[in-house]
């Protein structure tokens, strides 16, 4: 005699796999049969219109049934009740099949779809959204990405592991794996998500010995590294994990030290040690200098529509990656406009008292020319009493010097970028207006 509890009990099979179809609650099975009497009422409105006569060409069985309740001659009203028949049925079989998916895509989706056709729509890529390459690390990247992944998903972010401070320092020694807090950061800013799962990833433990200080985004993207055994890979499943939008990618899998070189020959390892010392930087490099690449990283900067760097540090989150020799030599061979977001800010220990022509010169001295077509600077003048603030922690507003910026060979783009509450920092909606509005005139140009 069949047991349920049997059937429950053995592993993998088909049967029990497609008998949970049938489970209370699955959400399916109204729609499932609401598809079937939807098919039923189409074919039988065809047999309806068709007539018996016609029928008999592909089954004498169906004709001899009609023609008992049916004269060869239909009515003149069965043609329309034929016609309703069938158009009653592709509604009802139709909107059976449209719960089906609905009902399937809202327990997969983070949230309820309204609009799943527009949603596949998205995915496929039919709507033609440009493909963006954007390249930093640091606060700045993850402000640019919130904003542009509300009008494109075709993001691939490109961003530097020379981070050896901090929790992402701890791990990057303990474990010897490649420092995540850029990473979560990027994969936080462009996630698709529910906001606890962003303040889970962004939490960092305040007590615990060993854990104070540690962020839980660092350990889940190290502990997904040791079980996949790949960064790379860990990356690809936390995105999976935040429902992230584009693609969130490490400039290099080597393990790299930045280095600075100062204006008095002095010499300082490591990136978090760089602004510390509050010298004039003469210049950054990393080691190995012969480091390569992700492959997936060029392809995306070969394939893009445009390339943006910053916003974000100069010496520490931004040049790193371009410091990568065929990372800058893809930016510089590819066709796609090439945008600078400069800093609203100096940054003490890195650009104080730069200009934001300087900022542009120290890419060029370091990456060679061809890096940049566009630069966007802030126009909007600072409160001063935002100003008074950050001039107490040695920061103050980059001069749009825009005449020299020009002198460069490079298009400056003025524009109100900022958002001013506490902070005085780059607002992610006026900055995605800036670049679509930039990307359109090139394209009707």
């Amino acid at each position: 005699m069949w047991n349920i509890e049997d059937y429950k009990n053995k592993p993998n099979s088909i049967w029990k796999r497609a008998f949970k179809w049938l489970y209370p609650g699955m959400r399916v099975k109204r729609w499932i049969v609401l598809m079937i009497i939807g098919a039923a009422l189409a074919a039988f409105g065809c047999a309806v219109l068709i007539g018996p006569d016609g029928l008999a060409a592909f089954g004498r069985r169906i004709a001899n049934f009609l023609k008992q309740w049916r004269q060869p001659s239909p009515a003149p009203f069965m043609k329309e009740a034929g016609i309703a028949l069938i158009a009653l049925g592709i509604f009802a079989a139709s909107w059976g099949f449209r719960q089906v998916i609905r009902s399937l895509v809202i327990d997969i989706l983070p949230s309820d779809p309204k609009d799943l056709a527009e949603i596949i729509f998205h995915k496929r890529g039919l709507d033609r959204e440009p493909a963006l390459v954007v390249i930093g690390g640091g606060t700045g990247l993850s402000t640019l990405l919130r904003g542009l992944k509300n009008e494109t998903e075709r993001i691939t972010a490109i961003v530097t592991v020379a981070d050896d401070g901090g929790s992402s320092g701890r791990i990057r020694t303990e474990l010897g794996i490649l420092p995540p807090g850029d990473i979560r950061n990027t994969l936080v800013a462009l996630a698709n998500t529910e906001p606890m799962m962003e303040q889970l990833f962004q939490h960092r433990f305040n007590w615990g010995d060993g854990l104070q200080g540690h962020s839980f985004g660092n350990l889940f993207i190290a502990a997904m590294t040791e079980i996949t055994g790949d960064f790379e890979e860990a990356i690809r499943a936390s995105s999976q994990v935040l429902a992230v939008r584009g693609q969130v990618l490490p400039s290099t899998l080597s393990s790299v030290t930045l280095r600075a070189e100062y204006n008095d020959g002095t010499i300082t390892i490591g990136e978090s040690l760089i602004p510390q010392n509050n010298k004039t930087i003469h210049r950054v490099f990393i080691e190995p200098e012969d480091c390569r690449p992700v492959p997936e990283a060029i392809g995306a900067i070969q394939g893009a529509d445009a390339i943006i760097l910053g916003p974000g540090s100069l010496y520490t989150s931004v040049l790193p990656n371009l410091l990568v020799k065929e990372i800058r030599e893809a930016i510089a061979n590819s066709p796609a406009p090439k945008i600078y977001i400069c800093n609203v800010m100096t940054q003490p220990g890195e650009t104080q008292g730069y200009t934001a022509s300087q900022h542009i010169q120290a890419i060029i001295d370091h990456a060679g020319p061809g890096l940049i077509d566009y630069a966007i600077v802030n126009t909007v003048p600072i409160p001063k009493e935002l100003q008074d603030r950050y001039l107490a922690k040695g920061a103050v507003p980059v001069e749009a010097d825009l005449a020299e910026i020009t002198a460069l060979g490079i298009v400056p783009v003025e524009a109100p970028v900022i958002s001013m509450t506490d902070l005085v920092r780059h607002d992610p909606d006026k900055l995605t207006a800036v670049i679509h509005d930039l990307l359109m005139e090139q394209l009707h140009s």
